[in-house]
């Protein structure tokens, strides 16, 4: 385990120095967030029916959404596909470590420190000036922290898995776009989950993008009750662990049939 935190710590300090770059992630958030914000509005005040969340709500959901999008699984670690690409990556064999351990906790630490270095002036200046509100209660806020860790966790899960899939393709970019649309249109991330048609709601709600983006959002505005976060929490963690499993499982397999060849 020590080798492991001390992955996790001197990732997580390498990415906290592209502070340049995470201002300019602050400005596109923002402004992505405030045309997602004239969008909704504009389809609240289109309709007087009754809608599944009060606008206030979806406004504080748009802006946490864009506070955490660097933990979402986008991407992979860039580094570790030149490798395979390369063929480097029976470098990475030759260390005293678990293989997937090793890239589940590089990619650990790198979504920490890209979150943290956007999440925090996101939310100071949405909170000041753009209408983002408090967590409904104390419990919700408490809530909302244990089902961002969780969100956290399967979402790693997911980036590894998709990393580990490039060991059987010519050029991964195909499955990480796949899997990057997936989590924006069925995460929630793209639209709340609760303002998708009724026979959609309960396919979502079993999927495990539900868990990065669904269920700590609605927990954060009390759409959700802190009551629940139990059963949530659960269905997080047993979602990441079977995708940790079939990491496993695959990344066991590719390692027995790979083959590198130059020198």
């Amino acid at each position: 385990m020590k080798a492991y935190r001390a992955i996790i710590s001197a990732r997580f300090r390498m990415f906290l120095q592209y502070r340049a770059a995470a201002i300019a992630g602050v400005g596109t958030q923002l402004f992505f967030g405030l045309v997602l914000i004239m969008i909704y509005e504009a389809f609240y005040r289109s309709s007087s029916a009754p809608k599944p969340m009060t606008y206030p709500q979806v406004v504080t959901y748009i802006w946490l959404g864009q506070a955490f999008l660097g933990m979402l699984p986008w991407y992979t670690d860039y580094e570790m596909y030149g490798l395979i690409r390369t063929g480097a990556v029976a470098y990475e064999l030759l260390r005293p470590m678990d293989l997937y351990g090793l890239w589940y906790c590089r990619l650990l630490a790198s979504r920490m420190a890209s979150t943290l270095l956007r999440a925090v002036p996101v939310f100071i200046i949405a909170s000041l000036f753009l209408r983002l509100q408090p967590p409904a209660s104390l419990a919700s806020a408490a809530a909302w922290s244990v089902a961002t860790l969780g969100a956290l966790l399967l979402g790693c899960s997911i980036s590894v898995l998709t990393m580990i899939s490039l060991l059987w393709t010519t050029s991964g970019l195909g499955i990480t776009q796949l899997v990057s649309t997936f989590v924006l249109v069925l995460s929630g991330m793209a639209v709340p989950l609760p303002l998708f048609p009724d026979w959609a709601r309960p396919i979502l709600d079993v999927l495990p993008f539900r868990g990065l983006v669904d269920i700590p959002f609605r927990l954060y505005t009390g759409h959700l009750p802190p009551k629940e976060i139990m059963p949530l929490f659960l269905q997080q963690l047993g979602w990441t662990a079977l995708l940790v499993f079939v990491g496993r499982w695959l990344l066991g397999r590719g390692m027995r049939r790979l083959v590198v060849q130059g020198g």
